[in-house]
This record gives C-alpha cells, sequence and structure tokens, in this order.
C-alpha cells in the first residue's frame, strides 16, 4: 500500500519539482465547495456534476505544478472558467478563483503574474456582481485571491533566485575543480618536462665523460640522482597545491639546466626587485618552462633572461629569448600554462618569432 501511494506521489509530483508533500496540505481549502451541501439537499445530477468538477479541477491542479508560461496560463484559464460557471449554483466556488490565482507565478516574468493576478481579480469580482453579490462569495474571489496570488508571486521569485544562486554556486565549484586540474596539469608538465629535459642532457653528458673523466661523469650521474629525487618532491608539491618555488631558486635552476645543455645564460634582475611569494612563484613557473623549450627546441648558444621593474607604470617586465633557430607555438601546451599563468596575475604575455624566439610579458605591481 505504502509502495503504491508512493508510485502515485511520484506520478502525480515528481520529486525533481521540490514541492514535497505540501500540495496536498492545501487541497483542504477545497472543502469551502462543499459547504453548500451541508445546508441544502443536492439532486443526483448535480451530485454527479460536482464530482465531474472535483475530477477535473484535481487533473488541472496537480498538472498545473508541471507547467510554465502559456500552458500553464491555458490551466487558470480553465480554473478560473470552472469557478465562473459553478458561481450561480455554489456560494463556496470562489475558493476556484484562489487557486487559479495561486498558479499565477507560473506563467513568467513577475510582471506578468502581476497581470493574470489582477485579471483573475476582475474575473471573480465581475462574477460577484453578475451572478452571486454576496459576501461569501466576492471576498474570497476577488480579495483573497489577490492577497495569495501577489504572495506566491513573491515566493516564487525568491525560489527562482535562491535556484539560479545554487546553480552558480555548483557552477562555481564545478570550475573550481576544472581550474584545479588544469593547475596540476600545467604544474606536472612544468616540473616533469623541465626535470626530464635536464636528465636527458646530463645522461648525454654524463656519457661523454664517462670515456674521459670517470670522476666527472661519476659526478653527473649523482647529479641526475639528486634531480630525480626533487623532482619527485617537487611532483607531490604540485599535486597538493603546495608547489611554489621562489625566483631566485627558479632562476639558479634554470641557469643551472641552460648551463648543463652547454647554452650561455646573460641573466638581468633589478637588486632591489621584490615579489609577493605567488606573484614570484608563477614567474618562476614561466621561466622554468621557457628554459625547458629553449634546451629541447630551440638549439641555441645564448639566452637572454631580464626582468626590470617600470615605476612609471608600474609593472614588472619580463623578457626571455635566445639566438636559436626554434619557432615558438603560439598554441602549444607549454605556452598556453605559461599565458594562464600572467593572465592569473593579471598580466599578459607575447610572443615575437620575426629574428629568434623572444618571450615577452609583463605583470601589475600589486
Amino acid at each position: 500500500m505504502k509502495s503504491q501511494l508512493q508510485t502515485l506521489h511520484y506520478w502525480l509530483l515528481p520529486d525533481k519539482l521540490g514541492v514535497g508533500w505540501l500540495p496536498y496540505l492545501w487541497l483542504v481549502y477545497l472543502g469551502f465547495f462543499f459547504i453548500e451541501y451541508f445546508f441544502r439537499p443536492a439532486s443526483l445530477l448535480e451530485w454527479i456534476a460536482v464530482a465531474a468538477t472535483v475530477l477535473t479541477f484535481l487533473l488541472l491542479y496537480f498538472s498545473c505544478y508541471r507547467r510554465r508560461g502559456n500552458v500553464a496560463l491555458l490551466h487558470i484559464g480553465l480554473l478560473a472558467l470552472l469557478a465562473m460557471t459553478w458561481a450561480p449554483f455554489n456560494a463556496g466556488s470562489s475558493v476556484l478563483f484562489i487557486y487559479a490565482a495561486s498558479f499565477a507565478y507560473l506563467t513568467g516574468a513577475p510582471a506578468r503574474s502581476a497581470w493574470v493576478v489582477a485579471t483573475i481579480g476582475l474575473l471573480a469580482a465581475l462574477t460577484a456582481w453578475l451572478a452571486q453579490p454576496t459576501l461569501i462569495y466576492w471576498l474570497p474571489g476577488a480579495a483573497i485571491s489577490v492577497v495569495i496570488g501577489v504572495a506566491n508571486i513573491f515566493f516564487g521569485e525568491n525560489e527562482r533566485k535562491n535556484a539560479e544562486l545554487r546553480l552558480s554556486q555548483a557552477e562555481i565549484k564545478r570550475l573550481a575543480k576544472v581550474a584545479e586540474r588544469e593547475r596540476i596539469a600545467r604544474d606536472l608538465h612544468d616540473v616533469v618536462g623541465h626535470t626530464l629535459s635536464l636528465i636527458v642532457v646530463k645522461s648525454a653528458l654524463a656519457g661523454r665523460l664517462l670515456q674521459q673523466d670517470k670522476e666527472l661523469a661519476k659526478a653527473e650521474i649523482q647529479s641526475i640522482e639528486d634531480t630525480a629525487r626533487a623532482s619527485l618532491q617537487e611532483v607531490r608539491k604540485a599535486i597538493s597545491g603546495l608547489h611554489e618555488q621562489s625566483l631566485h631558486e627558479a632562476l639558479a635552476q634554470a641557469e643551472m639546466s641552460l648551463q648543463s645543455a652547454e647554452v650561455f645564460l646573460q641573466l638581468e634582475v633589478d637588486d632591489d626587485l621584490q615579489l609577493p611569494q605567488r606573484d614570484a612563484a608563477m614567474l618562476g613557473l614561466v621561466i622554468r618552462e621557457a628554459c625547458t623549450n629553449i634546451i629541447r627546441h630551440a638549439g641555441a648558444q645564448h639566452c637572454r633572461i631580464a626582468l626590470q621593474y617600470d615605476r612609471s607604470r608600474k609593472k614588472i617586465w619580463l623578457e626571455i629569448c635566445d639566438d636559436g633557430g626554434g619557432v615558438i607555438q603560439p598554441h602549444g601546451n607549454g605556452v598556453e600554462g605559461m599565458r594562464a599563468r600572467m593572465e592569473s596575475l593579471g598580466g599578459q604575455l607575447q610572443i615575437d618569432n620575426k629574428q629568434a624566439g623572444r618571450l615577452c610579458g609583463w605583470i601589475p605591481v600589486q
């Protein structure tokens, strides 16, 4: 029995509507439709008409919760038509105007819903004047219906805004997860790519030294092990969100990597340059990725990294260029990651392939 009731409830008011069991409570007001029959007898034909009306009302009532816009307006019009049809015969039928007005908020924007409520109130007043000029009819039909209709518009608008807020919060959470995945992917790309490039360079160097100087070759092999261990720690930090290498550490590591690849680094950094930890970490990752690309693809012998503080514009300028023959791909994974990091700090990154590989960008001074 309980399962059958739940099935009927799901058919009448699916859970996705979010109305629960409350609509069943509002049906108690339908009792006003039957008050008149406690004071006068009714024929069999009238009872058949009452049963047909109640069945029609229930179908419209439960259907209306699933409707919006013009379809809901049609349901409301049919409920009002039932009220007007029964007005000459049943003073309690004015309650149907209240039900009609209560669904006005489903027809669209608040302004449109207000017009629907006003129209129902005028219809109820006109019906009372022509067919049932009694207080028990026009007060519920013309006055209470307007009050209920306006209240439901207010609550419906609040619920709509709350639903939008819940959707916005869900979207924010989704975007935060996407951003976190992208951050981890960028960090892993930079950390692992840089380290593997460095290991490849050092392994090649150790191979060349193996026949010439075994002690230096042994030192390079030990350096490869140290690099791999440091990379493992950085990967763990990147996954946990703690990967924030200082700018000086990034520059020192870049110099070591370029030197291992036999690329001479010209470093130009303002002595009084001071950055927040987050800005320094982001710039360090940009520099690391750029140096990795130079080692892999440029075939360069010289590289220049400049970090200058423009006091007049309150910007920090970054320039990385080399004398190799490589062309920087503007939409590669590494470049996209560097651009995303610069933009996350409120800055920009540009690519210049006219002469040699050149990256330049800026970030605002906080």
